[in-house]
Order: C-alpha cells, then sequence, then structure tokens
C-alpha cells in the first residue's frame, strides 16, 4: 500500500475539499481487508466525482483506482466482474471490442462503476432503470475485515448494491451485459415550455431521451438517442427541427469538443449513450450539481411548481435536465418503486447561494415526495429521508450487520441517515 499522508485534495469539480487524514492507495483485495481489520474510521475513494462529502472520512481514505485486473466476462450467463476502481468509459470500450454492452450508461463515462452503482446514478430512458439495477453480484470488505458475497438470491442483496459506502469498501461488482449494438443521437432546439404538457410521449419517443432548460420560458435542448435496430430517429419532435449536421454541443448552448457526436450518425453504445466523451472533460466544470427524482406520474406537476419559483435561481443555473428514470427495487435507489422523472440542477459555483436555493426548491417538491440524489448537493436531513424509503429500517439493520463498530461511518451519513 502506497499511503498519502499529505493533502487529500478535492472532487474533480474542485467544488469539494476532502477532510481525511490522508489516502491510501490499494493495489489488492487483500491489502483492503487487512486495513480494515486493523480498525479505525476508513472509507473507499474512487472517482471523486461526487459533489457532496459522502465518499469523505473523518479517518482515512482508501483508493481503489489501482486495484488491477481485467473485467472477466461470462458470456453464457451474459454478465461482467468488474473491478472497484474502473470507470465506465474503460469498461465500455472493454465490452465493445469484445462485442457487448450495458444497457444503459450515464452522462459522464468518467465515473467509477461501484461509485456510480453505490449512488443509484443514472441515464436515461423510460424503460431504463438506474445503473445500480444492472448490478447481479457485488463482493466487498466489511467491517473487521469480513469478506462478504451476496448475489440476487440473497434477502440483503437489494439493500447492499445502492448501500453509500456503509456497508463496507466494495471490491467487484458483477453486471449484466448484452449483444453490442449502435445508436445515433439527434438534437433539437428550442421546444416551447407549454410543450412540456406532453412531456410522456417526448420521454417515450426514443431509447434515452434529455431535456435541457434554463427555466426561462422554453426548452433549450431535447437530445434524442435512439438504437438504430429500433428505427430512425424522427426529423421533429413537438414541432423543434433536428439539428441536421453533426455539431458538437455543450447543454449550456456552447460549442465544445466534449460532446458525444450528434447529428443523427451512427456509432457504437458507449459513444452515444453518454453526453459527454470519455476522453474530454467531464460537464462544465468548477460546478455544483443538486438532483430530485418525483414520480414520474407528477412529474409535470412538480416542475409546474418549480416554474412558479424559476425566477429566484435560474440566474445561478447553469443549466437543468429532465430525465426519466424506471422503477427499480434497491432499497435506497431514488426510484425504488416507482418511475420517476429527475430534475437536475447544474449550478454556478456559488455554496452560499445554492444553499439557499436548494432549501426553497425542497419545500416546493416536499408535496411531491422528492428523493434527492446521493451524490450531489442537498439539504434534506435524517428524519426526512427515512420517510421517503419503505425499507429505511431495513437498510438501517443492513449496517449494523456489516459494520457494528461504524469503521464506514461518516459525517454525511450521520446527517442523512442518522448513523452515529
Amino acid at each position: 500500500m502506497a499511503p498519502n499522508h499529505g493533502g487529500v485534495g478535492a472532487n474533480w469539480a474542485g467544488t469539494y475539499h476532502y477532510r481525511a487524514q490522508g489516502v491510501i492507495s490499494a493495489r489488492s483485495v487483500d491489502e483492503i481487508a487487512q486495513l480494515v481489520s486493523e480498525g479505525g474510521r476508513i472509507k473507499a475513494l474512487g472517482t471523486r466525482h461526487s459533489f457532496n462529502d459522502i465518499a469523505d472520512s473523518p479517518g482515512t481514505l482508501v483508493s481503489v483506482r489501482a486495484l488491477g485486473g481485467e473485467p472477466i466476462i461470462d458470456e453464457q450467463r451474459r454478465q461482467v466482474t468488474v473491478p472497484a476502481g474502473m470507470s465506465y468509459g474503460s469498461l465500455g470500450r472493454f465490452l465493445q471490442e469484445r462485442s457487448w454492452a450495458l444497457g444503459n450508461l450515464g452522462s459522464l463515462p468518467h465515473i467509477s462503476v461501484v461509485g456510480a452503482c453505490s449512488t443509484a446514478t443514472h441515464g436515461s430512458g423510460a424503460r431504463n432503470q438506474s445503473l445500480a439495477a444492472a448490478v447481479c453480484n457485488i463482493e466487498f470488505i466489511a467491517g473487521r475485515g469480513r469478506r462478504i458475497d451476496l448475489n440476487e438470491s440473497d434477502p440483503r442483496f437489494l439493500g447492499s448494491v445502492v448501500a453509500l459506502g456503509a456497508l463496507g469498501i466494495v471490491t467487484t461488482v458483477t453486471l449484466r451485459i448484452e449483444p453490442t449494438y449502435d445508436m445515433r443521437q439527434d438534437v433539437f432546439l428550442n421546444m416551447p415550455w407549454a410543450e412540456l404538457a406532453g412531456i410522456d410521449d417526448i420521454m417515450q419517443s426514443a431509447y434515452s431521451v434529455s431535456l435541457f432548460t434554463r427555466w426561462e420560458g422554453a426548452v433549450d435542448q431535447v437530445w434524442v438517442k435512439s438504437r438504430v435496430q429500433n428505427g430512425v430517429s424522427p426529423s421533429k419532435l413537438s414541432g423543434s427541427e433536428a439539428q441536421p449536421a453533426t455539431r458538437e454541443m455543450s447543454p449550456t448552448g456552447d460549442p465544445h469538443d466534449n460532446t458525444t457526436t450528434q447529428g443523427g450518425l451512427v456509432g457504437p453504445w458507449n459513444e452515444r449513450l453518454p453526453h459527454f466523451h470519455f476522453d474530454g472533460s467531464p460537464s462544465h466544470g468548477d460546478e455544483i450539481q443538486s438532483e430530485y427524482f418525483v414520480a414520474r406520474e407528477r412529474g409535470l406537476d412538480a416542475l409546474r411548481a418549480l416554474e412558479q419559483i424559476a425566477r429566484t435561481f435560474f440566474p445561478h443555473l447553469i443549466v437543468s435536465e429532465l430525465r426519466y428514470i424506471a422503477a427499480d427495487e434497491m432499497w435506497l435507489s431514488p426510484a425504488y418503486g416507482r418511475d420517476s422523472l429527475a430534475i437536475h440542477f447544474t449550478w454556478k459555483n456559488e455554496p452560499r447561494i445554492v444553499r439557499e436555493l436548494l432549501r426553497s426548491i425542497e419545500i416546493v417538491l416536499r408535496p411531491f415526495k422528492a428523493r434527492p440524489h446521493w451524490g450531489k448537493w442537498f439539504s434534506m436531513d435524517a428524519p426526512e429521508i427515512s420517510s421517503l424509503y419503505p425499507k429505511f429500517s431495513d437498510f438501517i439493520a443492513l449496517v449494523r450487520e456489516f459494520d457494528p463498530d461504524g469503521q464506514f461511518n461518516n459525517d454525511y451519513l450521520h446527517r442523512v441517515l442518522g448513523l452515529r
């Protein structure tokens, strides 16, 4: 193990600075088990794509980026086992080279597979679940250095995938895969806000659909990602024209070279499902992100409620994205038990203002029982969050079982789960 007792540094956007005493880069599962068995507060650190203190610790951080080994494909079962430090971008290339694919990806291929699944990070699509729903087996080092291996037949499995790092340090996950496929991506501009009355039809018009807005009276862009074998993308969407040529376009409308190819050009799944190139910078940078999930059938009402206070927050936005996520059964997934509309905010780096705005937004969304994205900014605490998850008490019992000494507890888990 290679210790680093200097400054731990910041997240990828530079908007959260870790407070841990140091970072240890583990190169094997044995090293992680040994480190945990020695006791003390400890937490896994992946690709640093969370915007809050979920991956921080009052003790030591263990980086899993150096865990070696290639993914292992089981073609008969259509599964791939992935080491904890691997990103979706690297996994996507690995699978594509061998004619395999995942069913969905998030907007950033830079994020780690394990970190994304642990926080129920997602892509888009009316019939696409969160990325965690693809997991069929998980291995982790629990408290006191115990090795745990759970599959879907274990009643604890559904509480162990989206676990916020509270159960231990994940070392591998196994995901369901399918044969490779091609996609195209089309962009539609300047959809009138009134067209959101038909949001269900819009969101179900293709395999994956994302709406980008700055809440100033229009949906600025609609990104439509279609699997080629499912037919050709429409040339019009609610009266908006698709862009006829390939052009690189950021969510804010400024030309960049970091977004994936648009203009209807066909390409492999791993180069169309994400919004951003794996070799480019993720998103805008120097930003803060928040996101709230509401039940899909109440999504339009939630948007109309937010529209009433939009003037207070749109000057501080970089962009807002709207996506559908299908329901899953992961206990702490924000899409648990309900098809959801995710309302995402990418904020300017204005921490004080964002904190104030989030309180106002959460008050507006409270009647809709909005659930926050675990890895982004929100102001809800344990009493409110516990009421939003039917399996909350079952998850707390799971934490007591796998981490009886509280080795993986931190300020974040105390605040949002009430763990001590």
